[in-house]
């Protein structure tokens, strides 16, 4: 039992960032084959900013504690789970419960974190790195000689695949603001204003042939976009709706459109393919299947960073009882780099 306080950051209903209140109340004891994490690291993602707006497809009910994924150290562990993780820094992907100074999770979903990465560097790459690297390399199949476009390249996950795409050898074309463009020219990427008309036209003149592979978080028109400039065997890969953040109406039906069409493009005799990615649907290959994956592709991702293939850039932290400014940034589109909540 510990005297320590739980503190949590509770999203209680479709409000402005200023709404978001804070919860204090006693520390939760892991049960049978979990561990409790003393969380140091959570981000905000493009997730939170969808889960005030009651727009992220399949957010749970209010109210809730936001919070995709942390890292932190192992303080206590339950029933059936090696008593020597205490201390051990880990990362865990939960969706929503990581605003909060500690967390409890399944054992099996807490993947290591090396040394030589701080808890903050860390955390920028746990949801953002696994999304990039499995769709970069288990949807695309991304290799040496491809070309590739990436929407949101200056964005948390565009920024990782650009990072990822180009130590796999791939050549790299980004949309981002001009803002971006300098650090995006540094990586060898080459940056297309999406504000600056046409972007298919200008992406034509970039690669006649069309491009391997296709990144898309926008969503709507984009992604109709996106599937004519693949080259003939490419792959689209779309992965959100960002441009439908501040709709109203139905959030799932975003989605269902973009499967829809992708589904209808599947059908079509022309090599190309065309996917809806979302992290969790490979639970359908089991759990323990789905945890094994989770855990090589992540710590792929730490190797990477490791290695300065991929920088772990961090716009702020802020401590849990300023998540409102902390929401309040990431959503402003002026921040480089992840926001990131400490305890």
């Amino acid at each position: 039992m510990t005297s320590e306080r739980l503190t949590e950051v509770v999203l209680p209903g479709i409000v402005a960032p200023e709404g978001l209140t804070i919860r204090h109340g006693a520390v939760p004891e892991p049960g049978r084959g979990q561990i409790l994490i003393a969380m140091e690291a959570s981000g905000v993602s493009f997730a939170e900013q969808q889960m005030r707006r009651g727009r992220y497809y399949d957010q749970p009910p209010f109210p809730f504690v936001p919070g995709y994924d942390l890292v932190g150290r192992v303080q206590t562990t339950g029933e059936g789970v090696d008593p020597g993780l205490v201390g051990q820094r880990v990362a865990a992907l939960v969706k929503v419960g990581g605003w909060a100074s500690h967390v409890v999770v399944d054992a099996d979903d807490a993947v290591p974190v090396p040394d030589g990465l701080t808890a903050a560097e860390a955390e920028t790459v746990v949801v953002n790195g696994i999304t990039a690297w499995q769709m970069l390399h288990r949807r695309a199949r991304v290799r040496a000689g491809h070309t590739v476009l990436v929407h949101g390249a200056g964005g948390g996950v565009g920024s990782v695949l650009v990072q990822l795409a180009r130590a796999a050898g791939a050549e790299v074309i980004g949309t981002a603001s001009p803002r971006h463009h300098d650090a995006l020219r540094e990586l060898d990427v080459t940056p297309v204003d999406y504000r600056a008309g046409n972007v298919a036209a200008r992406v034509r003149e970039l690669a006649p042939g069309g491009v391997d592979a296709v990144f898309d978080h926008v969503g709507g028109r984009s992604v109709i976009d996106s599937w004519r400039l693949l080259a003939p065997g490419g792959t689209l890969v779309s992965y959100g709706s960002a441009s439908t953040r501040d709709d109203t109406g139905s959030k799932q039906w975003p989605v269902l459109k973009i499967l829809a069409r992708t589904s209808l493009w599947n059908a079509l005799p022309n090599g190309r393919h065309a996917y809806f990615y979302n992290i969790w649907a490979g639970r359908a290959l089991g759990k323990d299947r789905f945890r094994a994956r989770l855990r090589a592709d992540l710590t792929e991702v730490f190797a990477a960073v490791s290695r300065g293939e991929v920088s772990a850039r961090i716009s702020a932290q802020l401590p849990l009882a300023r998540a409102a400014e902390a929401l309040r940034l990431a959503e402003s589109g002026t921040a480089t780099g992840k926001v990131v909540l400490t305890p």
